[in-house]
């Protein structure tokens, strides 16, 4: 069974970086087609991609994030972590870590971390 889990602040200064890890037991970033995902969900709002790093250490970014946001990983570990810069308020929401694999013979976000509430605020 694949677990993942968020962990970082829950509050976060505007114009600050905000720093979050996801640890995973029961499976290995490393595995040949794993995607290991960032997503949030603003309040309100539904879900937005953030980004990805892959099972080879490659990553991709949303378009709208791009600039502000690098995803890296400790293999070691098994922990891939989110860097979102210049936080604005509009940048609270509940980020969740998620696995995108294949599963009968599509892809799928088959295991998510719990979510962790991130609010951006002085």
């Amino acid at each position: 069974q694949v677990q993942l889990q968020e962990s970082g602040p829950g509050l976060v200064k505007p114009s600050q970086t905000l720093s979050l890890t996801c640890t995973v037991s029961g499976g290995s970033l490393t595995t040949y087609a794993n995607y290991w995902t960032w997503i949030r969900q603003p309040p309100g709002k539904g879900l937005e991609w953030i980004g990805v790093i892959n099972y080879d250490g490659s990553t991709g970014y949303s378009p709208s994030l791009k600039s502000r946001t690098s995803i890296s990983r400790d293999t070691p570990k098994n922990q891939f972590t989110l860097q979102l810069n210049s936080v604005t308020p509009e940048d609270t929401a509940v980020y969740y870590c998620a696995r995108l694999a294949r599963a009968n013979g599509d892809y799928a976000y088959d295991y998510w971390g719990q979510g962790t509430q991130v609010t951006v605020s002085s």
